[in-house]
């Protein structure tokens, strides 16, 4: 047994006196016992007891326990479950308060059987989650407990967590859950379960947090080919930002005007994805999955890309005629969209023929009315009395349809002069017979000549 004794007279509050024990590895279940004593004749606190378990010579880390004022010799055990091949050194340090009394330490023990008075536990796992999810430390004790004890989950250079529940199985076993909650990479690190009881303390061994960050595409997808309905891209997701092992991939894409998007599952480099809409832009990024709750990042840099123009679906329809004059011909018909133009870029044509002076005369406008919810379009300069033939012609870039042809009439008009060279006269006796050429332009039938 080891014996510590600091009288505290005449130090100033902080100083620090220390007994280290030896170093010690424990292959199987033994307890620490030790009394103590803190005493002053004012009442005021000599100083502070506190009781460290250093792992591994690593950091000190916090008190695992700690008093400051007792009335007489008390006892505690440590119930240190830092397993083989780790080893751990307790140290007990004092920490005067500028007040005059007497810390004293005696008779410690090393036992070898499990604490009477405290718990042990049992091995504490690592733990691994992602980033933004909670962590679930699992606590297990060989021993009882009490709603008198303290139970938490000690960090080692990381904040301590709070109890989230117990379950208590017999008097000999108990299982206490930790949970810290929405884990991030300043919260990974060595933590270890610990327990206050009235009798003593128990620790357990540290086990680590591992916190990954889900994976994130660093470069935007790149673009294969393009057509009117599909898009084949490479997923170009080598390089991330986060943590692997990628366990899934998938593509997101969404239109850039609109709130329509979709993702599709991948499992290749390349993907073709269709059953889009021509002359589409759309923003295309990849989404990567790790393992584990939480394992799929935000989306990579976007690709902005166009679909083609597709061929229009048909030509207009219900031509139709709305008004016939001698001289021109106004038509319309039923107002199409980009379900049928299938791209934003087109244009609409009226195509016309017909007989001009033996020849057969061919035409065509460019109409701009296709926007509107009645459109139509007057054809001018046309002969009276003529049979035109008329259609409309859809195009964009990708390809062209026509509609139904419509064969219309322009309205008889004023017959031209008749050609006075023409008009010869033969004379008789009681009558004068005279003789004409037709009007260069007849502009329909004649009903009748005036002398």
């Amino acid at each position: 047994g080891s014996f510590m004794l600091v009288n505290t007279s005449g130090r100033l509050a902080g100083q620090k006196a220390h007994l280290l024990m030896p170093h010690l590895k424990e292959n199987d279940t033994h307890c620490i016992d030790f009394h103590y004593y803190v005493s002053s004749k004012s009442g005021s606190s000599p100083g502070t007891l506190n009781i460290y378990v250093k792992v591994n010579d690593g950091p000190i880390g916090n008190p695992v326990w700690n008093t400051s004022i007792t009335t007489a010799w008390n006892r505690t055990e440590l119930a240190i479950s830092t397993f083989w091949p780790n080893f751990y050194q307790v140290v007990f340090e004092v920490v005067t308060s500028g007040h005059p009394g007497y810390v004293a330490i005696d008779e410690v023990k090393v036992l070898g059987h499990p604490c009477t008075k405290t718990p042990h536990f049992l091995r504490l796992q690592s733990v691994e989650v992602n980033a933004g999810q909670f962590a679930t430390f699992q606590c297990t004790a060989n021993g009882g407990t009490d709603s008198g004890d303290r139970l938490w989950l000690q960090g080692i250079y990381v904040r301590d967590a709070p109890l989230k529940d117990i379950k208590v199985f017999n008097a000999r076993r108990f299982v206490a859950l930790f949970s810290v909650v929405n884990a991030t990479k300043r919260d990974a690190g060595n933590y270890r379960c610990m327990i206050r009881t009235e009798g003593g303390v128990g620790v357990s061994n540290y086990a680590e947090l591992i916190v990954k960050e889900p994976p994130v595409p660093i470069a935007p997808p790149q673009l294969s080919s393009v057509g009117a309905t599909y898009l084949w891209i490479q997923l170009n997701a080598n390089s991330i930002n986060g943590d692997g092992p990628i366990i899934q991939r998938e593509v997101e894409y969404r239109t850039s005007s609109g709130s329509w998007y979709d993702i599709q599952p991948v499992d290749s480099t390349s993907y073709k994805i269709g059953h889009l809409d021509p002359d589409t832009e759309y923003e295309i990024s990849v989404l990567l999955t790790r393992p584990g709750e939480g394992g799929t990042g935000s989306p990579g840099p976007a690709l902005k890309t166009r679909t083609k123009c597709a061929d229009p679906m048909r030509g207009p329809r219900k031509l139709e005629v709305v008004e016939i004059k001698s001289r021109q011909i106004t038509i319309c018909w039923e107002p199409f969209g980009y379900n049928v133009t299938r791209c934003h870029r087109y244009n609409l044509t009226v195509h016309y023929r017909y007989q001009a002076g033996g020849q057969e005369q061919v035409r065509e406008e460019v109409s701009w009315d296709t926007e509107s919810s009645h459109p139509q379009h007057t054809i001018t300069n046309l002969s009276p009395y003529t049979n035109v033939s008329i259609k409309l012609v859809l195009m964009n870039p990708e390809g062209r349809k026509e509609s139904q042809e419509l064969v219309v009439q322009t309205d008889e008009d004023v017959p031209s002069a008749v050609p006075l060279e023409s008009i010869q006269g033969s004379t008789f006796e009681e009558k004068i017979f005279l003789q004409w050429r037709e009007p260069v332009q007849t502009y329909g039938v004649i009903t009748l000549y005036e002398v």
